[in-house]
Parts: C-alpha cells; structure tokens; sequence
C-alpha cells in the first residue's frame, strides 16, 4: 500500500455521520459516528462485507443522501447545511461518480458522454469537446471516442465512464466498485488508468471494492463494520474474518 501523509485541510471530511432506516417496527443503524478525512491526489479504499453500508456511506459523501446526523464537508463547505439547489451545483462541480455499470448513454458516441456533463454545467462545446478528447485520450480511447458504448468493450466503456466522471474536473471522485463487472486483466487495467489520472490531477477518491488485491494499491484503506470507519495495518485480516 502506498501511504502518503497529507498536510492542509481535507477534501472530503465526514464527522460524525449517523443513518438510520426503518424496516417495519425495527430501526436499522448503518452509520454510528462515522468519521473520515481524504486528502488532494489521496486515493482512500472502502472495503466491508456485503450490506456493510459502503454505497451508503458514498451516497452521503456525494450528498445524495442526507445523515440522520453529522457533517459531510466537501472542499471546505458543509453541504449538509445547504439548500438543496446549493447542495446541487457543489455535487455538479465538485464531485464525481463512478459505478460498477458504467451507465453510458447508448445513443451518444463516447466522446459525446463525455461532452454532456461539461455542457449542463455552462461549457463551451468546443471547450468541452476538447477536453472529453483529452481524457479519453488519457485513458487510451481516442481511437474509439466516436464508437457508442455498444461497440465498445465492457473496460472501453468503464473508462469513458471514468472520463465522464472527471469531466468537469472535480476535487472528489466517488467510485462503487469500478471494476467489479470487469474480469481480472481488465480490471487490472482500467483501475492503474484511474489512479494515474487521479493522482495527476490531484483528486481525492474514495473507492468501495471487495477487491482486497486493488485495496492493496491505494494509499489508504479504511473498513466499515457496525456503523464505524477503521484504520490499520491489519485491515485484510480484519476484513477477511468478518
């Protein structure tokens, strides 16, 4: 694992985050205090058991979702207090995501996925096909940037997917298991090509994965288990025996 120490203020900080559900008469505790700091260019490994609560905990990280309790702090702004249309344009320019299926759209060529984003948020075409260009570029796809996602690959599309996410240059990248519907090599693949742009564009990343072989990779992993984040040496061994 590649750790690297972090100095100045945080991204992402999440202090204190508590969710709860309902099921029926029972009360659900997901998140019991949750804390978590990730750092510029930091690249952080969610790891836990299935139903541990990891898209949970990145749907609150990416105010889709609101804690019962606590704060989630994104470049310095507590977006739990905003409005919700305050909260909406820091998730559109402040935050990526990334999910397990890519969720392209199958009537736009790759090029113009990535387009898309950057034009809702007020950009240029011409600037914005620009950089869509030199992202895919980036991911090894500006020979397929024309191509819809049918006649891509399953990691052709992870990467565009990955692209889009990048394409309106956030400071947070959110990933739910990027490459879980990838096989071994491809995963391998797509998942260097992601830390690499990450780490050269300097965006913190928070990625859930059971893949403890690429947790490995990262600078950091944390485990959630019974509502709470943990950190240490000894993450895959505690993972494992759960």
């Amino acid at each position: 694992m590649n750790e690297r120490i972090m100095s100045g203020d945080p991204v992402l900080a999440l202090r204190g985050i508590t969710r709860t559900y309902r099921q029926g008469e029972e009360a659900l505790h997901i998140f019991a205090g949750a804390d978590l700091d990730i750092y510029e260019g930091q690249i952080v490994a969610l790891v836990g058991p299935s139903g541990s609560g990891k898209s949970s905990l990145l749907h609150i990280a990416g105010l889709l979702e609101a804690p019962n309790d606590g704060e989630v702090w994104v470049g310095g702004v507590n977006g739990v207090a905003l409005s919700d249309a305050r909260r909406t344009a820091m998730r559109r320019s402040q935050v990526g995501f990334v999910y397990q299926f890519h969720n392209l759209l199958p009537e736009f060529s790759a090029v113009e996925n990535v387009i898309l984003p950057q034009m809702i948020a007020g950009v240029p075409k011409r600037a914005a096909r620009e950089f869509a260009m030199d992202l895919l570029g980036r991911m090894g796809l500006a020979d397929r940037a024309m191509h819809r996602p049918a006649e891509l690959s399953g990691g052709e599309q992870q990467r565009v997917a990955i692209a889009r996410a990048l394409a309106n240059r956030p400071r947070l990248l959110l990933a739910d298991e990027p490459t879980g519907n990838l096989d071994p090599k491809t995963s391998r693949m797509v998942f260097g090509e992601l830390l690499n742009i990450c780490r050269s564009e300097g965006v913190a990343a928070l990625v859930a994965t059971h893949n403890l072989d690429l947790a490995g990779h990262m600078d950091r992993v944390v485990l959630l288990h019974d509502g709470t984040l943990h950190e240490g040496t000894d993450i895959a061994a505690a993972y494992q025996s759960l």
